[in-house]
């Protein structure tokens, strides 16, 4: 499998009033790590919706704070031909501090999940295979 890697440090406004990174903002950031991996490829078809989140889980295991620098390692684990599932690591000096994963269905303008253009199904199958 091949890793998209997305840099990121907590700043105050990421933080509770603990110093620690608020539990919200890692959805907020696994989102940043995606749009960066996918880049362009994400613009869905005119007439589209597009990809959209229908299911995370997250799993906390260390918290992150104020002014910690850590990496989103974004892997695909499945491809279907209307959606994808991705596993994030939120990782910092090789110890993960949290595990997202999440599965993205591609949505018609009628909001109806159907097959993703090409260029999608060929990115997230080049992430797959790695």
């Amino acid at each position: 499998m091949k890793i998209h890697k997305f840099k990121f440090s907590v700043a105050y406004a990421d933080t509770d009033a603990g110093g620690i990174m608020y539990h919200g903002r890692y959805i907020e950031v696994a989102e940043r790590a995606r749009m960066a991996w996918l880049g362009k490829k994400a613009k869905p078809v005119a007439s589209d919706v597009g990809l959209v989140i229908r299911e995370l889980h997250i799993k906390y295991m260390r918290p992150l704070f104020l002014t910690d620098e850590f990496v989103i390692e974004t892997t695909v684990t499945a491809v279907g031909a209307a959606s994808v599932s991705v596993e994030q690591k939120f990782v910092k000096k090789d110890e993960i501090c949290a595990i997202l994963t999440g599965t993205a269905a591609y949505l018609n303008g009628d909001g109806r999940p159907v097959r993703m253009p090409n260029v999608l199904l060929n990115a997230f199958n080049a992430g797959l295979k790695g």
